[in-house]
């Protein structure tokens, strides 16, 4: 259940080209790159272009718009709006862009986005990392580039935006419930640098003043600590039904039962009750802050 753009360099080939690989498993995925590449192929021959041609006119290498237009690649839509203005299509290839917003992004993080959207609660206890719904821009983009193997440009850019996109559960009406735990040592870890922690830090406060947004802080010092096993998000749905997963249980996988989301729940009601109170947490990542 749990995953927690613009790379400007034109005409060039390899896995720094805009644009973003297809998933070959992601069958949604690779029909959507089809169809567009179909459309866009179909438009610069009727505008009598060969892909060379078409390529330099809109700034991109001719291996690109081959790629593009063989389903291949899914395009950025900056090349969509150019394409658009120079093979005269009237809009209807930048309306594309609609179509592509979801699939530009890994399906397991489509899917997880897809359960947020419908959540009213969510419950996560994080130890290795900050939340990725909490982060800032530079935060993840300092814990991607520290990830082996190496990250491209391209792969760090569909990464950051993907988790950029899921935030807009932070902007639902009628706002849902969201309860974090953070390990205190996610809070003290310098991600990226002085400077990102900072900003890092500020953001939780900003986020942390919201009404619906409770955010909590376990100790280091706790003797005894039920979060040993690893991580735990539980998601709650309007008609009483949840999805959860926790890394210390169930093998990982995301569980519907109510009797194994009653152990999570379990779990994460000791984890909350042995943490910092939310008022008490404010007041702890205000006082890192000052030590920044």
């Amino acid at each position: 259940m749990s995953v927690d753009e613009a790379d400007t360099a034109h005409g060039h080939d390899g896995a720094d080209e805009p644009g973003w690989e297809v998933d070959p498993d992601d069958e949604s995925g690779v029909a959507m790159a089809a169809t567009v590449g179909r459309q866009i192929k179909a438009w610069r021959e009727a505008a009598g272009m060969r892909a060379g041609e078409f390529g330099a006119a809109i700034g991109y290498g001719e291996d690109l718009v081959f790629k593009v237009e063989g389903g291949r690649r899914i395009p950025r839509p900056e090349f969509l709006d150019r394409a658009d203005e120079v093979l005269g299509a009237g809009g209807k290839l930048a309306l594309m862009k609609r179509e592509l917003a979801e699939v530009r992004y890994p399906k397991k993080v489509r899917d997880l986005a897809k359960l947020e959207a419908r959540a009213v609660e969510l419950e996560a206890y994080h130890h290795h990392n900050i939340n990725g719904l909490l982060q800032t821009e530079d935060h993840m983009r300092a814990l991607f580039a520290s990830w082996l193997p190496a990250y491209t440009q391209s792969e760090m850019d569909r990464a950051v935006a993907a988790r950029l996109a899921r935030r807009s559960i932070l902007d639902r009406v009628p706002a849902p419930s969201l309860s974090f735990v953070q390990e205190e040592v996610t809070l003290r870890r310098p991600v990226g640098g002085r400077i990102v922690l900072r900003h890092q830090l500020e953001r939780l406060l900003e986020l942390g003043q919201l009404p619906n947004v409770a955010i909590q802080v376990m100790p280091t010092h706790r003797e005894e600590h039920p979060g040993t096993g690893g991580l735990i998000e539980v998601l709650r749905f309007p008609d009483g039904s949840a999805v959860g997963r926790s890394e210390g249980a169930f093998s990982g996988r995301p569980v519907s039962d109510p009797k194994q989301l009653r152990i999570l729940g379990l779990r994460y009601g000791m984890i909350r009750a042995q943490a910092l109170a939310p008022r008490e947490s404010l007041a702890f990542i205000e006082q890192l802050l000052g030590d920044t």
